[in-house]
């Protein structure tokens, strides 16, 4: 018989009322009382059950423990590979975001690429053209010149060069300003040699004109075949960066198809299974049901069955105790009549007087059978004598029987006291298996911030020391572009010093003091170069 453990309140009823008789004077109940009989859960809440049953059910409720925290740990181990299956898929799909911008970007830097190139090319056909404007130019004013002829100091040429080139006035111009002779000026040499082959009357010849023309002409046809070849080759580049671009993107188009396919396929397959579990979980959770409840009908069968003997076997020790109760009340009346037959034997004057005299005389007999009333007394005596009996019984044996009941008691108050602190117990084993888990969980949240928080930091160093390099790269390339600027000034002063007679000292001692105070300016800016380096290193130490 399969039965719940009793609770502590069911136990201690139970300690109260057993079949222990609780009075030796107080009758036994009657089977056939009136009195209505308790329920079934009420009788079997007074049951105490054996020693085997409590170690069956505490070796069962270890064995759900342990089912049960195994799968915990299962389901635990579950979760921690679908997470980690989780935020795998959603790097991945991170990543491939990022491949997206990426090639994004790549197309767009083609096409700015392919924007520029075109400007490019702009840019060098008007260079050309104006190439061959300037040509023109130059041989228009040679013929204009030599057609007209002029003196050597109404020749001037006026050219915009860069403001580090200098510029060298004609010796008859005396009343020029300062500010016409810091007026830069392109190839002195070239241009003295025009403006002396000028003025010395030299007249070119008007034959040499067609030739010049039928070069501009050629310069102009090798500039437009040039610029056809290059507008050919950027547009066949385009083309196949465009080709493949293309390409690209219908391979990444194909690569994705396939991959919803397959997901598409997964989630179906998944989808199916999911359903097949669904439905046998439910068949087996209805098969488990209608099998509990064939158990539930079985064991209250067996439950009734069992009430029917405990009844049976109590009613049959009540009798036993009722008839040995009986024979000892006939042995006492027994004893009692032996006794008085003795007393008549041996005291013969007493035995007139005596009560059994009165019973064991012919006329008494004949009398006592013929009156009921002598009956019912002689029953009360031996009632009386059988209660004595019992009192004398209970006085023997009743502090044997109080102890042990004491013993009892005490034994079920400890055993409610150890089930009390095994309950404690197990919920501060709970509490604590739950301040486990969350510290675990505290632990792994502050881990992975830390973790972030120390990738985020390296990325950071990272494009700090990128851009530390970049800027000392871009400060080198800046200082070498000062020193070489610095060494073409030093130069030009050179041919200018070398080339100026002794009536431009003056000239020259000024563009000497604006080349030092530019010289110190580019000093001062190398100075806060190198002190904005040594700052941003600093920072990068102190980061």
């Amino acid at each position: 018989m399969t039965t719940s453990p009793r609770t502590p309140s069911a136990s201690k009823r139970s300690t109260t009322s057993r079949g222990y008789p609780q009075s030796a004077g107080s009758p036994s109940p009657h089977p056939k009382d009136s009195t209505p009989l308790p329920s079934i859960n009420e009788r079997l809440a007074y049951l105490r059950p054996s020693r085997e049953l409590l170690e069956y059910y505490r070796k069962k409720i270890a064995q759900f423990d342990e089912e049960h925290e195994e799968l915990v740990k299962r389901l635990e181990k579950y979760k921690a590979t679908y997470d980690e299956q989780h935020k795998l898929q959603w790097e991945m799909r991170q990543r491939e975001e990022e491949i997206a911008e990426l090639q994004k970007a790549l197309s767009d830097m083609q096409v700015y690429l392919f924007q520029e190139r075109e400007h490019v090319l702009r840019l060098y056909a008007e260079n050309d053209r104006l190439k061959i404007r300037e040509l023109e130019d130059r041989k228009k004013i040679q013929h204009l010149l030599a057609l007209v002829g002029t003196d050597n100091g109404e020749v001037t040429y006026f050219h915009k060069e860069p403001p580090h080139k200098v510029t060298i006035p004609q010796r008859s111009t005396k009343n020029g300003d300062s500010h016409d002779r810091n007026k830069p000026t392109l190839k002195t040499g070239m241009k003295n040699s025009a403006s002396k082959r000028t003025a010395k009357g030299d007249k070119p010849e008007s034959g040499d004109r067609y030739p010049r023309d039928d070069q501009t002409l050629l310069l102009q046809v090798e500039a437009l075949q040039a610029q056809l070849e290059e507008q050919a080759k950027l547009s066949k580049e385009q083309i196949e960066a465009l080709l493949e671009d293309r390409r690209i993107r219908i391979e990444e188009a194909q690569v994705q198809h396939q991959r919803d396919q397959d997901k598409i396929k997964d989630l179906t397959e998944k989808c199916h299974k999911a359903q097949t579990l669904l439905y046998e979980s439910t068949r087996d959770f209805l098969q488990m049901k209608f099998d509990a409840r064939a158990n539930e009908k079985s064991w209250m069968a067996e439950k009734d069955v069992l009430l029917r003997r405990l009844d049976k076997s109590k009613d049959g020790s009540k009798r036993s105790r009722v008839w040995r109760d009986g024979g000892q009340g006939q042995e006492a009346v027994n004893r009692s009549k032996d006794s008085g037959r003795s007393h008549r034997e041996s005291s013969p004057d007493e035995q007139d007087s005596s009560p059994e005299h009165w019973e064991n005389s012919p006329g008494q007999s004949f009398s006592r059978r013929a009156s009921p009333g002598r009956k019912l007394q002689r029953k009360r005596k031996g009632a009386k004598h059988i209660s004595q009996e019992e009192h004398e019984f209970q006085r023997m044996y009743g502090a044997e029987i109080k102890g042990l009941q004491d013993q009892l008691a005490q034994e079920q108050r400890l055993a409610d006291m150890y089930r009390e602190q095994c309950v404690s117990l197990e919920g501060e084993l709970a509490k604590i298996r739950e301040e486990g888990d969350v510290g675990r969980e505290i632990f792994k949240e502050r881990s992975e911030k830390m973790g972030k928080r120390l990738q985020l930091m390296t990325q950071r160093y990272e494009a700090l020391e990128k851009r530390r390099a970049m800027e000392a790269e871009g400060f080198k390339t800046d200082i070498k572009q000062l020193r070489q600027r610095l060494k073409d000034v030093e130069r030009q002063l050179f041919k200018v010093a070398m080339m100026v007679g002794p009536d431009q000292d003056l000239a020259i001692l000024h563009e000497v003091r604006q080349g030092n105070k530019r010289t110190k300016k580019i000093q001062g800016e190398l100075k806060n170069l190198k002190s904005k380096i040594y700052s941003l290193e600093n920072d990068l130490r102190v980061c």
